[in-house]
């Protein structure tokens, strides 16, 4: 073998090897950015009897589903995984019923999903045309909560082209949706456990209670209990008890056609509308008040700027105008302190012996 022949045979072996390394460290890239690393909007694609999923599934009853995503090449990836309805309130009154999604680890393993064991899906509740601006809203809220708050759930934006799956014709729908990630996730995460018990109110950090308590008010939601853990998951970590919110539809902010105020008190609350806003925390020691007053104040360009981010992916600008607007009022509040102790402080529930 001549010299130059020789030299040519180990160049194109070498780009060989060149070449399967770049694959590899494509394919590696793709998996190496994992579902909440990122907060572009995520295609993914969904099959399942929408009836099937109502009658046939519970809190402990699973149905098989596939679930395809783009990647960041532009080719679409499916894995297998099993799914069920979330949430009795919904799979009576709602179109669309929020899921529950559970993959397996070898499914998980080489894709986006890695780390994943369990994840709800958030889906539009009615099937109306502000259906996607209510699940934009909503996912605003959880962004929002990570402005405010260390401890928070993971979210992630995802544009859905759903099949229902009919005897006779299928019916395909695209949708906005949000993956959230598991409690446990969270607890794993931010090096906390999560608590099954329920307890006192008296046993969370003050401090995370008001800000908590705060931030329900920012958004108009009274569809939460720290209490009985209505929409809200109490975490230990760092030595303290975290009450971390999710589930935010009922919100003000959002103001979907379907909701209405918050029954999670023994009596009835003194306001009619959703968009009403209505402190539900405990009276704590003023001072507490005041330097979550003082945080937020201080995240008001941040939080302004985070929905400002967002106008581009409303069908309704007049809805992107309105939940602007929503918290610019709760700011105004924040600007008068006599205002905002009538708001807050003076309508927080009081302790027996308030701490």
């Amino acid at each position: 073998m001549s010299i130059l022949k020789f030299v040519s045979v180990i160049l194109f072996s070498f780009s060989l090897i060149g070449a399967g390394q770049n694959v590899n460290q494509t394919e590696t890239l793709l998996i190496e950015k994992h579902l909440f690393e990122q907060v572009d909007l995520l295609p993914i694609k969904l099959k399942y009897s929408r009836k099937n999923l109502k009658n046939e599934t519970n809190d402990s009853t699973f149905m098989d589903s596939e679930l395809a995503y783009k990647r960041a090449d532009g080719s679409w990836k499916s894995i297998h995984l099993k799914i069920r309805a979330r949430g009795n309130f919904r799979k009576k009154n709602c179109y669309f019923t929020p899921l529950k999604l559970k993959i397996k680890k070898k499914e998980a393993r080489e894709s986006i999903f890695k780390g994943q064991k369990k994840l709800k899906l958030v889906l539009p509740c009615l099937n109306q045309t502000s259906k996607d601006d209510n699940v934009i809203k909503e996912y605003m809220i959880y962004k929002m909560y990570e402005v405010i708050s260390p401890y928070y759930f993971s979210t992630r934006l995802v544009d859905i082209e759903y099949e229902d799956l009919k005897t006779r014709k299928s019916q395909l729908h695209q949708l906005k949706g949000v993956l959230i990630e598991d409690d446990e996730t969270v607890a794993k995460r931010i090096e906390g456990k999560v608590s099954k018990r329920k307890f006192s109110p008296e046993g969370y950090d003050y401090l995370a209670a008001v800000r908590n308590a705060m931030f329900q008010f920012m958004v108009g939601n009274t569809d939460y209990s720290i209490t009985i853990q209505h929409n809200t998951k109490a975490v230990f970590v760092d030595k303290k008890f975290i009450p971390v919110a999710y589930d935010f539809d009922m919100a003000g902010f959002v103001n979907t056609s379907y909701s209405v105020v918050s029954q999670t008190r023994k009596e009835k609350l003194p306001i009619e509308e959703v968009t009403e806003r209505y402190y539900m925390g405990y009276q704590r020691d003023y001072k507490l008040f005041e330097q979550v007053r003082q945080e937020f104040i201080t995240h008001k360009e941040d939080l302004l700027t985070l929905i400002n981010a967002h106008e581009s992916y409303f069908d309704n600008k007049g809805s992107f105008a309105n939940a602007r607007k929503y918290i610019q009022d709760f700011f105004r509040i924040l600007a008068n302190e006599v205002a905002f102790k009538k708001a807050t402080y003076d309508r927080a529930l009081k302790f027996k012996s308030t701490p």
